[in-house]
């Protein structure tokens, strides 16, 4: 496909009236609607301020390139707008803008489309094409310059030639222009330098020119110029080059020269792996995927717990129309952050598990089976299956699919994999994983209950332990509704080791992140201390993160310490009549509160001391 069949006579503007930034877009956002490419010009515009938002679309040597891809979109289109006097657009040489290029791009844009707004973003990267547009004097003239330099580029590799090998990875929010601008200004200059260079583009289309391991190998550094998640692991034990998507076209030679001359520390990853080749090779995908998931939910995990626990400061029951206690505010707050922040929990950790392994199209497939375990009480585990079915399904559907005719390239991120890909998931889940679950729940209840109180130390081990094992998942639950009958029963003993293992995790984790500070990143650190508020308020989700990061040191050490502070509520013979609460329901056990204390803190440490000492540290 040409460019000239996306911009045409009716989208190009000679002579724009419009005399500041939002003047000019709303300028070509009519143009674009006069020429019939437009669904919804309102809702366009917004994604185009959307996509200004993140950052300015003014690249500088007098260009602009606002554009979105979007369903407001009708019909893939470019508008061109010409201002000979300049217009203010917040460019990156704070220069004003004179040539302006409006994509639009339709949300199921196929590869021909977006290939051919790749190869105009490219082409703008060309001083000879910036004069000859702003000198024209027509509507043909602008389409003739641009047909002269349309272009197919071929796929380039890397070859050593004598001298410096580099590679690069460019990428931008939406994929459509700086993502190639950036791509073409690192070539244009490697050229003109006698730098052998090969550029992935990480575009809406998906990623194209791949580097391989060959070339990733052969290259003696990486520059990465992008404003969005690029695969950084396999760059590992290489010098690596990090800048934004606009450093990529404003100081292409900086970059380069950095590259030449290695002048960027060793890669080692986040912290996890060595700083070679081999190390790389040793990272797992499945952590890899894990930690999409991970680090996605983890705002849902910190919001929504921070909510509840403020909640609770009102009274344990003041989200309850039918308790005394009731305060509206209170109910709000719970209704916020445990109805529908922890409610998107498990279904964002599985859609962004997907979308690691299967990329965009994975994702609502994933969403709909984490929902799926979510409301079938199947939980967080049931999250974790769903998220991987999920992203895997989708990567056998694009195998299958990949034979389609050319022509049915855009119907399948829009039709195809959506309805294959959540059938599917939603078929396994339903009648293969939910089921088994369920069993597994009911039977961890029925052992609990033929425990009896026969020996009461025994059971608050395995009552608090088990409150570690999947943190809000069914043998969590189990625990937990066991504890509910056994208090309605007039038993309260069960419930106190419950809620004491159920604080200990989270509490654990606070501690370790305060005491062992190099064994965690920073961001794990920020995260730990919002741990303290959870576990104080009960909300064993909080050590889901540091869990699903890291299981094999994570998840024993919560265990035994929550089995430690089990066990010990039980011998010190507590009893607790409230089912939730945290420390706000201590002055209200029967026992002594103090030894209650006790042994949720001696838990606490025990994980807190394991965790701090079995965690390798991060590497910086």
């Amino acid at each position: 496909m040409k460019i000239t069949d996306l911009l045409t006579k009716e989208t190009i503007v000679l002579s724009m009236r419009g005399t500041d930034k939002k003047g000019a877009i709303e300028e070509l956002v009519t143009q674009l609607d006069r020429a019939g490419k437009l669904a919804d010009p309102a809702r366009f515009t917004a994604a185009i301020l959307a996509r200004e938002a993140q950052s300015t679309t003014g690249i500088g040597e007098g260009i602009a390139i606002p554009h979105a891809k979007t369903t407001a979109v009708k019909a893939p289109a470019i508008a061109f707008g010409k201002s000979q006097t300049g217009i203010e657009y917040e460019s990156l040489d704070n220069k004003p803008a004179h040539l302006f290029f409006m994509i639009a791009a339709p949300d199921g844009a196929n590869d021909t489309h977006l290939a051919a707004l790749a190869r105009l973003s490219g082409m703008l990267m060309n001083d000879k094409v910036r004069k000859l547009l702003l000198a024209a004097n027509s509507e043909d003239e602008v389409l003739e310059i641009i047909n002269e330099h349309d272009q197919e580029e071929e796929t380039v590799k890397a070859v050593p030639t004598g001298g410096h090998t580099i590679v690069a990875v460019t990428a931008c929010p939406t994929g459509i222009a700086h993502t190639y601008m950036a791509a073409d200004a690192l070539k244009a200059k490697a050229e003109e330098m006698g730098v052998s260079i090969k550029v992935e583009t990480n575009g809406s289309g998906g990623a194209k020119n791949v580097l391989t391991k060959e070339d990733i190998k052969n290259a003696t550094a990486v520059i990465i110029a992008a404003d969005t998640k690029v695969d950084t692991n396999r760059f590992i034990g290489k010098h690596v080059i990090q800048a934004p998507v606009a450093a990529g076209i404003r100081r292409p030679q900086e970059l380069i020269e950095k590259a030449v001359n290695q002048d960027a520390p060793l890669f080692k990853g986040d912290g996890n792996e060595s700083a070679s080749e081999e190390g790389a090779a040793k990272k797992s995908y499945f952590y890899k995927h894990l930690m999409n998931g991970v680090s996605n939910m983890l705002p849902f995990v910190v919001g929504g717990g921070i909510l509840i626990a403020i909640s609770f400061m009102f009274g344990i029951l003041s989200a309850n129309p039918d308790d005394p206690s009731y305060n509206e505010f209170a109910a709000a707050l719970m209704t916020i952050g445990g109805g529908n922040a922890f409610g998107l929990m498990i279904p964002v950790l599985a859609g962004f598990i997907a979308m690691s392994i299967g990329d965009r199209p994975g994702f609502a497939p994933g969403m709909v089976g984490g929902l799926m375990a979510a409301t079938g009480g199947a939980g967080f585990l049931g999250g974790l299956i769903a998220g991987f079915l999920a992203g895997y399904i989708v990567l056998l559907l694009k195998k299958l699919f990949a034979g389609l005719p050319s022509s049915l390239e855009g119907i399948k991120p829009v039709l195809l994999y959506p309805l294959f890909g959540i059938f599917l998931t939603g078929v396994i889940m339903l009648f293969v994983v939910m089921d088994p679950v369920t069993a597994l729940n009911a039977g961890l209840s029925n052992w609990l209950n033929g425990l009896g109180t026969g020996n009461l130390v025994l059971m608050g081990v395995i009552l608090g332990g088990m409150m570690a094992v999947d943190m809000g998942g069914p043998i969590n639950k189990a625990a937990f509704t066991f504890g509910i009958a056994m208090i309605d029963a007039g038993n309260f003993a069960p419930h106190a080791a419950i809620m004491a293992g159920g604080m200990v995790p989270p509490l654990g984790i606070a501690l370790a992140t305060t005491f062992f500070k190099k064994k965690f990143t920073r961001a794990e650190k920020d995260a730990g201390k919002t741990n303290y508020i959870m576990g104080a308020t009960f909300i064993t989700e909080g050590a889901i993160p540091f869990a699903a990061a890291d299981p094999m040191r994570v998840l024993p050490a919560a265990i035994i310490g929550s089995a430690v502070a089990g066990g010990l509520t039980a011998m010190f013979k507590i009893g607790l009549p409230a089912p939730h609460g945290g420390i706000f329901v201590i002055p209200i056990i029967e026992g002594n509160p103090f030894l209650y204390l006790l042994a949720i803190v001696v838990g606490s440490l025990v994980t807190a001391l394991i965790v701090g000492l079995w965690k390798k540290p991060v590497q910086v």
